[in-house]
């Protein structure tokens, strides 16, 4: 005979259970199904797409084609993305990117840099100064040491522990530029394809693992010791190898409030596209901000690329553009699609 007690617990519990099943159905929420894989709901009975490399602005360009090329020839995703940004790191002409990148007010050129692989390894450095490429300090960091972040004279003297060489940041050109701005000393950045910025680059292997850098010399005229989104992992770069990548680019203060490269990936895992997880959160940033003085001269982008190798960006206002590269269509730049002119 079954127990009284047991058999209202039970009974108590089984209702409990239908009437959440029905409650989720009539708020328009599907049940958990154990058996669906997180975060590929969008694409999970497509083939994958690989490799495939998406990146910021169109020194991603040159950018795709190194990284191609690093894959092509044997290299990992991780050597691609460093090989890859590390060529806008080296361009005098790329003034937001290491060297020619335009400097702070004090007239210093500092930089920001970091890089994740498949496995979450990263590895960070902020505040940067004298040596060409972060990008590649910020992988001596993730594999040399127990840290994530190193930042200002400890990463310096890293660097230099590490065989990089000091050397002068400051081209003709940035410092004529920054000579013009002492004039007014005017803190009115313009981050859009006029100055371009951050470069980011995502990548998917022949493996399908997922690998990402992002590498700045930050908004130009910033207060000595500002540092943004580029360097932080969740905010100028994120990815979870089971779901997508993302990356930013454009004003890092408004990426930092939002967590802005984590939120793209968790949205992807949630189920969306690539390009509906970039356009949520850049709405997400304009409602911060619709209402401040400072959206006058905001621009902000995402780009993203999930384990299906399906790629997406959204950006605030027209201006930015991406760079991808694949086995079926080459090396192209793409105009983002925005949400206010």
């Amino acid at each position: 005979m079954i127990d009284r007690r047991k058999f209202i617990t039970k009974t108590a519990l089984g209702t409990v259970a239908v009437g959440t099943l029905y409650s989720c159905v009539d708020n328009g929420i599907k049940p958990h199904d154990p058996q669906k894989k997180s975060g590929v709901a969008a694409g999970d009975d497509k083939p994958v797409k690989k490799p495939v490399l998406i990146s910021t602005w169109n020194h991603g360009l040159p950018a795709n084609e190194e990284a191609w090329k690093t894959l092509k020839n044997g290299g990992s995703g991780l050597d691609a993305v460093e090989a890859g940004v590390m060529t806008a790191e080296a361009d005098p002409k790329v003034s937001s990117v290491g060297y020619g990148g335009w400097p702070d007010r004090e007239g210093k050129v500092t930089l920001d840099a970091c890089i994740m692989d498949h496995q979450s390894n990263c590895g960070s450095v902020a505040f940067l100064q004298d040596i060409k490429h972060p990008i590649s300090v910020a992988r001596k960091v993730m594999e040399k040491t127990p840290h994530i972040m190193l930042v200002g004279e400890g990463a310096k003297q890293f660097a230099l522990e590490e065989g990089f060489k000091e050397e002068n940041l400051l081209t003709e050109d940035a410092e004529k530029a920054y000579r013009e701005w002492l004039e007014k000393s005017e803190y009115k950045p313009v981050i859009n394809i006029e100055n371009h910025d951050t470069i980011s680059m995502l990548a998917i292997d022949e493996n399908g693992d997922l690998y990402g850098a992002c590498t700045t010399s930050g908004a130009a005229w910033k207060v000595h010791g500002r540092v943004g989104d580029s360097p932080i992992i969740g905010a100028g770069l994120f990815l979870d190898n089971e779901v997508g990548s993302a990356a930013a680019t454009g004003l890092g203060e408004a990426v930092m409030r939002t967590s802005g490269s984590a939120m793209v990936v968790e949205l992807m895992r949630q189920g969306k596209s690539p390009m509906e997880a970039c356009k949520e959160i850049v709405e997400r940033i304009y409602k911060i901000y619709k209402n401040r003085p400072d959206l006058e001269y905001l621009q902000i982008g995402f780009i993203a690329l999930n384990k299906q190798g399906e790629y997406g960006a959204y950006c605030l206002r027209p201006g930015f553009n991406y760079a991808v590269y694949d086995e079926k269509d080459g090396n192209r730049l793409i105009d983002g699609e925005y949400k206010i002119s």
